[in-house]
């Protein structure tokens, strides 16, 4: 029958489709395993001993013995890593050192607080930066297009470590209208209120690097035959560039976007640290310097984690964005 191919097709094409995220997560399980093993490797070899500096200079021999061994860290390395992951595979990371908690229970009360931070930075930057990357391709070397590259380089320029501080010296400070530090307690306005600094001091630094990616992608789709095509057409200006050239540019804006989640992440250990909020990264920058080796190795399998998460998401973003993209 002339009809049968036709009809087989189609469970193929869904079972590839259904395959095609599947096959992405078990390609980025071996790079979370390598990035986890070098977390553990690294921090066991870096000089010192975190019993000692738990129990302090004074403590007796026999009492730092004991306690390294309550913690498995009179074990051979080999077998603290096998004990590691045999640990991770029933869902059990390890007690922290220092806070005498379960990792999980730690990393559970932290993400949100830095799930929060980075969603609402990556929120600022694309908010900012798709309006000016189109505007300023609208207005090829012209004034306006000349201010925002000036802006923009500003913007990569000045790091985080600075923008923060002088944030809070404007509006905490002088001004007095956001708090200076931490999360807020007690309402939903009260977080928000806290949260507006850190998300701005994360946020704009990727605005500047989406503003220059929007502008040079837009500069490449509006040169494009289809939009000659559809210009030719009558089509009013704003569906041209906000329906058709917008839709297209915005592929390789998404590869940024998921790149750059990556980037707010390891920048959100210095703004959690300026800001006194209380997220994974600065957890994890006092797990570094406390030698927590669970906690420290907890963290850094979160993040991991959340970068498959994104790129995931990215993948489906694509096919959002343009639906050609859902065979490929």
């Amino acid at each position: 029958m002339p009809g049968a191919p036709q009809l087989s097709a189609s469970p193929r094409r869904q079972r590839l489709q259904l395959w095609k995220p599947l096959r992405r997560i078990l390609l980025t399980l071996p790079v979370l395993w390598v990035v986890v093993s070098v977390v553990f490797l690294l921090i066991h070899l870096v000089p010192g001993d975190p019993i000692v500096q738990m129990l302090g200079e004074g403590a007796t021999a026999s009492d730092i013995s004991a306690l390294r061994h309550a913690y498995g860290l009179d074990a051979p390395l080999a077998q603290q890593y096998t004990r590691y992951w045999h640990g991770i595979l029933h869902g059990d990371l390890g007690q922290s050192l220092r806070l005498h908690d379960s990792v999980t229970h730690l990393i559970l009360q932290r993400y949100p607080y830095t799930l929060a931070l980075t969603i609402a930075a990556l929120l600022i930057g694309v908010a900012t930066a798709i309006p000016a990357g189109i505007w300023s391709a609208l207005h090829r070397n012209r004034w306006q297009d000349r201010t925002l590259g000036v802006v923009s380089l500003v913007g990569l320029s000045f790091p985080n470590f600075a923008l923060g501080p002088i944030l809070v010296l404007i509006f905490s400070i002088q001004l007095g209208w956001l708090p200076v530090s931490g999360a807020g307690t007690g309402s939903t306005t009260s977080f928000l209120l806290h949260l507006v600094l850190p998300a701005i001091t994360l946020g704009l630094g990727l605005a500047a690097i989406l503003t220059r990616m929007v502008r040079t992608a837009m500069l490449e789709e509006l040169n494009q035959d289809y939009i000659r095509t559809a210009r030719a057409k009558g089509l009013p200006e704003s569906t041209v560039v906000y329906r058709h050239a917008l839709r297209n540019a915005l592929i390789p804006v998404l590869t940024v976007i998921g790149l750059q989640f990556g980037s707010l992440l390891a920048g959100a250990i210095v703004t959690e640290t300026i800001f006194s909020w209380p997220g994974i990264g600065r957890l994890t920058l006092s797990a570094i310097s406390n030698r927590d080796y669970a906690l420290v190795q907890g963290c850094i399998l979160a993040v991991g984690l959340t970068y498959v998460v994104v790129n995931l998401l990215t993948d489906i973003a694509y096919t959002v964005a343009n639906p050609r993209m859902r065979g490929q």
